[in-house]
């Protein structure tokens, strides 16, 4: 179920961009259970069914959590979002969201998207990017919002916190600086552009 768009105040210029947790694994948790799945049916004899050692993915995809405890540690921290939204449709479509909605633009760096371990060898077991799994997945349920910059030294090496980047004027697009410093339009869905130009 879609949470819906809080802007408290609207985004500015300057804003950071920030995300609880960790993305990708409820997908990547999705593609193991769905080989399992097939396993299961005798589609695929040569492999054994193994979910040894990724409970935490399978988790993510089954037992999903809204991450209320977020919302208290901002209080707690006197920290007032500019908006939140849930990440239930992917990192790309929620951010596209905030920017639409409020009418300005965003920078995103690929090597600050947070993407647990295990998700990222899963995915690259499964010949799957684990970037475009943490964009275009979705339901992760984490929590993506923007707050002034004054408020990084509260929130900055925080363990459920990431600052994956920062608002711009619309003028500037929305994009995504990849690791080899790349830029990339953001798009909601579909990277395989990003992928062959990374």
């Amino acid at each position: 179920m879609k949470t819906k768009l809080s802007i408290a105040q609207e985004p500015q210029k300057g804003d950071l961009l920030c995300v609880s947790g960790d993305l990708g694994g409820a997908y990547v948790g999705l593609q193991l259970l769905e080989r399992e799945k097939r396993i299961l049916f005798g589609k695929s004899l040569n492999i054994q069914p193994d979910l040894e050692g990724k409970d935490y993915i399978v988790e993510r995809q089954l037992k999903p959590e809204a991450r209320k405890d977020i919302v208290e540690l901002l209080r707690e921290l006197d920290i007032k979002p500019t908006s939140m939204i849930d990440v239930s449709d992917g990192l790309a479509s929620e951010i596209l969201h905030i920017c639409e909605a409020s009418n300005v633009g965003c920078k995103l760096y690929e090597e600050k998207i947070p993407i647990d371990p295990m998700t990222y060898d899963t995915a690259r077991e499964f010949g799957l990017d684990p970037t475009v799994c943490a964009l275009s997945g979705g339901e992760d349920y984490e929590l993506l919002f923007t707050v002034p910059q004054s408020d990084y030294d509260k929130i900055k090496g925080h363990p459920d916190i990431t600052v994956i980047g920062y608002i711009t004027e619309p003028s500037e697009g929305k994009d995504m600086i990849s690791k080899s410093g790349k830029v990339h339009q953001l798009k909601a869905q579909g990277w395989n552009a990003f992928i062959q130009n990374k």
